[in-house]
């Protein structure tokens, strides 16, 4: 995993406040591809990134305030799946596979709002709690 993307977990919320608002490292992004199991543009149509922004941030080395709060909150969701399956492949594949509680879409396509990630998120406790979704 990369230093970065840890870095980024580890820090209080003030602390991470202030690295999003300046912009996560790009590198966040390319580890949350590789941690879902998804091709940068499917991640980027659905972060609502278009190919040319990512191009331009592939120089600069760093996303924009509104990129980094779509991939912080992406990365979120996905720590929180770690922390109910405790598997990396089991919780990447079920952020693919459409969810019946979500009604029939992709927890990772559901959560591309805030409100559908709290969704996702509320899920993810009903599914640790046991609680049929």
């Amino acid at each position: 995993m990369n230093i970065a993307y840890i870095d980024i977990k580890t820090q209080n919320t003030t602390q991470l406040i202030s690295r999003i608002k300046k912009g996560l490292p790009l590198n966040m992004f390319a580890q949350l591809c590789s941690d879902l199991g998804v091709p940068e543009k499917e991640l980027c149509r659905i972060l609502k990134i278009p190919p040319s922004t990512l191009a331009r941030r592939k120089k600069s080395g760093q996303l924009s305030f509104e990129e980094s709060e779509r991939v912080f909150r992406i990365s979120k969701l996905y720590d929180r799946a770690l922390d109910v399956f405790k598997d990396p492949e089991q919780s990447s594949n079920w952020f693919k596979e459409p969810s019946w509680a979500l009604g029939n879409v992709p927890p990772l396509e559901y959560a591309d709002t805030e409100l559908g990630a709290k969704e996702v998120e509320d899920l993810l406790g009903r599914i640790e709690h046991g609680v049929f979704s």
